[in-house]
């Protein structure tokens, strides 16, 4: 189990900055303050100077950098061969992906919405997962595929999707969702070096919200481990990418108004869970609030929620309540804000299971 704590905002949290991704800013232990979409830009460029096999692929993401400038500077640094920009296909982006992991390179396939991926769905299922199992352990396919997801920036229709549920149901698939700088350099680093498929999910809204340290050499953070961001005895808060922060900052308030005292557990990988963590916290406080902006129905809350039931129900003190996004299209504009758990509707959900 890992234990981290959350960064420090430079911001408001909105997700908006005017700073442009880049080497970030320098600190005296050598490390870098970095954003979020920094720190993946930086984990690429790092796992590219140190293997050869790693390629990245996707729309714009040569000249241009990508559609969020994640991949900005990687085409002048390693050219044409290694950063390559394609048609406007996502099978054929996931498709050529998995030929070049069969053929042992470490290919990188960008998605520049997780709402355009369901034409690459297909590839991802029915080939990307299934070749270790299919070739019974002769064949697997290295290769991530990123994904900035989530609500919260005022996107058209299919770009702010947060259907990471999708993804975990598939056995053979790992499913990631950083909510750091340093976790998302150190997670992709992991991801690009494991054996098998790993679904990348960005949270976008938080892009460029807030910078923290992050050591320049590699490291990895393993596809594993849960992260406590904050320990307490009262409840719960189980959460990740995106919907860290305003569960931060709703443990906090209950805290200083109401002397709730929240654990915060950050899932980061949600495929496979991290179930020792999650079960511990639970029968740490006896209460559970899970917190997710996809569609309540069907929602990876949901398994968080029976894994619970399964393996600690005799520890349990109240019902387990779910804060997430409702079973409607993410709206546009005007109600996006009010769609998304904002800290005071899971604020309300802690205060609610506790007085149970």
């Amino acid at each position: 189990m890992s234990s981290a704590s959350s960064a420090e905002s430079d911001e408001d949290g909105s997700g908006q900055s005017t700073e442009s991704t880049g080497s970030g800013e320098s600190t005296e232990s050598g490390d870098e303050r970095l954003t979020l979409v920094e720190a993946v830009c930086d984990g690429l460029y790092t796992e590219m100077s140190a293997d050869d096999r790693v390629v990245v692929l996707g729309e714009d993401v040569g000249k241009n950098g990508g559609v969020f400038r994640a991949t900005e500077g990687l085409y002048e640094a390693f050219g044409d061969d290694r950063v390559v920009d394609t048609p406007l296909a996502e099978s054929g982006i996931v498709g050529t992906g998995i030929g070049l992991a069969l053929s042992g390179m470490r290919p990188v396939a960008e998605i520049q919405f997780m709402g355009f991926s369901y034409p690459a769905f297909d590839q991802l299922v029915s080939h990307a997962a299934r070749f270790r199992s299919r070739s019974h352990g002769a064949y697997t396919v290295p290769m991530v595929v990123r994904m900035p997801y989530g609500g919260g920036i005022r996107a058209p229709e299919h770009h702010s999707e947060s259907k990471e549920a999708f993804f975990a149901h598939e056995p053979g698939l790992k499913v990631v969702a950083p909510s750091t700088p340093s976790d998302a350099k150190g997670l992709l680093t992991a991801a690009i070096r494991d054996p098998d498929p790993v679904v990348f999910l960005e949270p976008k809204l938080i892009y460029r919200a807030f910078r923290e340290a992050v050591p320049t050499g590699s490291y990895e953070v393993p596809l594993s481990d849960a992260a406590i961001r904050r320990e307490g005895s009262d409840v719960t808060v189980y959460a990740w990418g995106a919907m860290t922060r305003p569960a931060l900052i709703a443990a906090d308030n209950v805290a200083d108004e109401y002397g709730v005292d929240v654990e915060l557990v950050d899932l980061r990988t949600l495929s496979p869970l991290d179930v020792e963590t999650i079960v511990d916290s639970f029968e740490k406080t006896g209460r559970a609030v899970i917190v997710h902006e996809g569609p309540k129905t069907g929602g990876l809350g949901a398994e968080v929620a029976a894994t619970i039931q399964e393996r600690a129900v005799l520890y349990q003190e109240a019902p387990i309540k779910r804060v997430t996004g409702f079973d409607a299209p993410v709206p546009l504009h005007s109600l996006e804000d009010f769609y998304l758990p904002q800290a005071v509707r899971i604020q309300d959900g802690i205060l609610e299971t506790v007085a149970f």
